[in-house]
């Protein structure tokens, strides 16, 4: 299974989880698990993806998602579980 770390930072609006879920439905990448939270206005969202039957490589979805981000007014990144687990084991 390829694992991939999604988080989403921004103020927070309407139609946030809806826009990044359909952008991973679309692309055939399934969520295994979501937490959310709403601080003082401001939204943070970390997914855990699936990313083995997607229908993009990593690079394209990861440059698909900040575009997204984007045009939502939200900060959305994606680092590949390996790494991340490799910057927070110190």
């Amino acid at each position: 299974m390829k694992k991939t770390i999604i988080t989403v930072v921004g103020k927070d609006t309407v139609g946030i989880i809806a826009r990044v879920c359909t952008y991973l439905a679309e692309n055939g990448i399934n969520i295994l698990d979501i937490s959310q939270t709403i601080v003082q206005d401001y939204f943070n969202m970390m997914m855990i993806v699936d990313t083995n039957h997607s229908a993009k490589v990593f690079g394209d979805m990861a440059d698909e998602l900040s575009a997204l981000g984007e045009e939502i007014g939200v900060v959305i990144k994606c680092q590949k579980e390996e790494i991340f687990d490799k910057m927070h084991r110190i």
